[in-house]
C-alpha cells in the first residue's frame, strides 16, 4: 500500500451522514505525487464579469438524481467538470447514464463538494468507467475532510487503482477550467476549517462568472459557512443561479445569502419524497418573499442551464410551477428519465444557442431561436384582453378575484401545454399538459385555487401576484419564446 493511501486511512474517523446531524471529523491530506498521463492546464487567474460577450456557450446540468446531487458544467471549450456523483444506493448508476447519453468521453475536473456518501455515491463508478472505457478523469479536487463509510473507503480504492491526481482544494486555489472565457472562484473550505471540520460546513464552494452571467455552487453549506461567504465575499458573491445549499433544507440558502447573492433563478436537487422533507417549507418561504424562480429537480427533472454570456437559458424535461411555494404542486419526474429537456424561461439577452455534441463528445454552439409545436408566431395570435389586479376587498383574501383573460385572436387552435405566464416578478404560471385555446376563445387565469376548465384556469398561489399599480404580463411559448408582454 502507497504512502499516500495509508495516511488517507489513518486519519479516517466517524461521521454523522447528510441529514446535517453532528459528529467527530477529521482530515485528510489529499496531495497525489502522480498524477495522470494528461496533467491538468496549468492554474490562472480568476475571470470577473465583463460587458465584452464571449463566444460559443456555457452549460450547466443539474442531473436528477433522486435525494442527492450531482452537476456536469461544459465550457465553451467542451472542457467539463463533474460536481459531486449522486447517492451510494444506485452506485453511481443515475449519473453515468446521464453522462453516456450526452457523449461525455471525459471529466477533466471531478469536484467532491464534501466527502458524505450521498455526494460520493458514484466516485468509484464514474472513476472505473472513465479510466477504463472512456478517457480519463483529469484531476479530482477534494476538500480534505475524511469519511468513514464504505463509498469513501471505495472512492479512495478506485483513486488508487487507476493512479488519478488527487488534490486537497480549499478557498483561494486557483482552479483553471474553459480557458481565458470562464473564471472559477473557489470560496471554500477556508483554512482553518469551520464548525470543528464538519463536513457539510466545509464544502468546496465554486463561482463562475461566464460573460456578465455567473453561478454560484453552494455544496452543502449550511448557516455556518453561508454567514463565513456573507461575511467574507459580501456583493462578490452576486450570482445569475444559484444551487440551494444541503439540497433545500432549512439550515441553508439563508435570507442573509440570498439578499447577497440576489439570485435570478435558483435550482434545488433533492427527491420528491425526501426523507427530509427537502426542500423545506421555510426555505420555500424565504425564495417566495424575494419572488425568485425554482427549479426542482423532483418535479422538473433534468435541468440545464446554458448561458450565452449574456443572459441565461432554462431547459427542463417537465414543465412545473416554479413559483416557490406552489413547488410541490408538479408531477414527479423518476430519476434516469431520459426525456430531451425544453426551454422554459429566458433571463438576461437572447436567443440563447442551442448545443450539439460533437463526434469527440464536446459540443458545439449554434444560436437559434425554436418555436413550440403548435405555438402562435410571437405576437401574432395571443392577446391580453382584459386584467383585473385589484380584487374586492382584500386582494390576498379574495384570490380567484384577481385574474387576467387571455384571447387566441388567430385562425387556428393553440395547444398551450407547458407555455407561462409570468408577471415583473418573475411569479411563473405553467399552463397543464392538454390545454389548448380554440380560434377566438378566451381562458381566465385565476391566482388562487379551484378545480381547471376549458375557460378557467387557477394559479394556485397563497397570495396576491398582479401588483394593483402596474405590472408586465409576459406570456412564453414552452420553449421560451415571448408571445406577449405588455405593460399595465
Amino acid at each position: 500500500m502507497s504512502t499516500y493511501r495509508t495516511a488517507i486511512l489513518v486519519l479516517l474517523l466517524v461521521f454523522a451522514g447528510c441529514s446535517g446531524t453532528g459528529g467527530d471529523t477529521g482530515s485528510q491530506s489529499v496531495d497525489s505525487t502522480t498524477a495522470t498521463d494528461t496533467p491538468p492546464p496549468a492554474a490562472t487567474t480568476t475571470a470577473t464579469e465583463t460587458s465584452e460577450t464571449p463566444s460559443g456557450t456555457l452549460e450547466i446540468h443539474f442531473i436528477n438524481v433522486d435525494q442527492s446531487v450531482s452537476t456536469l458544467i461544459i465550457a465553451p471549450s467542451g472542457e467539463t467538470m463533474l460536481i459531486d456523483t449522486g447517492d451510494f444506493n444506485d452506485d453511481g448508476e443515475y449519473v453515468l447514464q446521464y453522462l453516456q447519453r450526452h457523449d461525455i468521453r471525459r471529466i477533466d475536473h471531478l469536484v467532491v463538494s464534501h466527502n458524505d456518501a450521498d455526494h460520493i455515491g458514484g466516485n468509484a463508478a464514474v472513476i472505473d468507467y472513465f479510466e477504463t472505457q472512456a478517457d480519463g478523469i483529469g484531476v479530482i479536487h477534494d476538500p480534505g475532510i475524511a469519511a468513514s463509510t464504505q463509498t469513501y473507503t471505495e472512492y479512495l480504492d478506485a483513486v488508487e487503482a487507476h493512479d488519478v491526481r488527487l488534490v486537497e482544494t480549499r478557498e483561494g486555489d486557483t482552479l483553471s477550467f474553459g480557458g481565458d472565457a470562464v473564471g472559477v472562484q473557489v470560496l471554500g473550505p477556508p483554512d482553518p476549517y469551520l464548525e470543528n471540520s464538519a463536513r457539510n460546513e466545509n464544502s468546496i464552494i465554486l463561482r463562475f462568472t461566464f460573460g456578465s452571467t455567473s453561478f454560484l455552487s453552494t455544496g452543502d453549506a449550511e448557516d455556518d459557512q453561508e454567514a463565513y461567504l456573507v461575511d467574507q465575499y459580501g456583493t462578490q458573491l452576486r450570482a445569475t443561479v444559484l444551487k440551494a445549499g444541503h439540497h433545500g433544507s432549512k439550515t441553508s440558502t439563508s435570507g442573509a445569502l440570498l439578499d447577497t447573492v440576489k439570485p435570478e433563478t435558483v435550482v434545488i436537487s433533492s427527491a420528491y419524497d425526501s426523507r427530509y422533507d427537502h426542500p423545506s417549507e421555510e426555505t420555500l418561504q424565504r425564495l417566495a418573499e424575494r419572488s425568485i424562480p425554482t427549479y426542482w429537480t423532483a418535479t422538473h427533472g433534468d435541468i440545464v442551464v446554458v448561458s450565452d454570456g449574456r443572459g441565461i437559458s432554462v431547459r427542463t424535461q417537465q414543465a412545473a410551477p416554479t413559483d416557490p411555494l406552489a413547488l410541490r404542486g408538479g408531477s414527479a419526474v423518476a430519476p434516469g428519465t431520459s426525456n430531451p429537456v425544453t426551454e422554459r424561461a429566458r433571463f438576461g439577452g437572447s436567443p440563447v444557442a442551442e448545443t450539439t455534441a460533437t463526434p469527440d463528445g464536446r459540443t458545439s454552439s449554434t444560436a437559434t431561436t425554436t418555436m413550440t409545436d403548435g405555438g402562435a408566431a410571437p405576437g401574432e395570435a395571443i392577446a391580453l384582453v382584459d386584467i383585473n389586479a385589484d380584487a374586492d376587498g382584500n386582494d390576498n383574501e379574495h384570490l380567484n378575484d384577481e385574474y387576467i383573460i387571455l384571447e387566441n385572436t388567430g385562425d387556428t387552435a393553440v395547444d398551450l401545454s407547458g407555455w407561462t405566464l409570468a408577471d415583473a416578478a418573475g411569479h411563473t404560471y405553467t399552463f397543464p399538459d392538454g390545454v389548448t385555446l380554440p380560434a377566438g376563445g378566451q381562458v381566465t387565469i385565476h391566482t388562487g385555487s379551484g378545480i381547471d376548465t376549458d375557460t378557467d384556469l387557477y394559479w394556485g398561489q397563497g397570495s396576491a401576484v398582479w401588483n394593483n399599480g402596474g405590472d408586465t404580463v409576459t406570456v412564453r411559448t414552452a420553449d421560451g419564446t415571448i408571445v406577449l408582454e405588455e405593460e399595465y
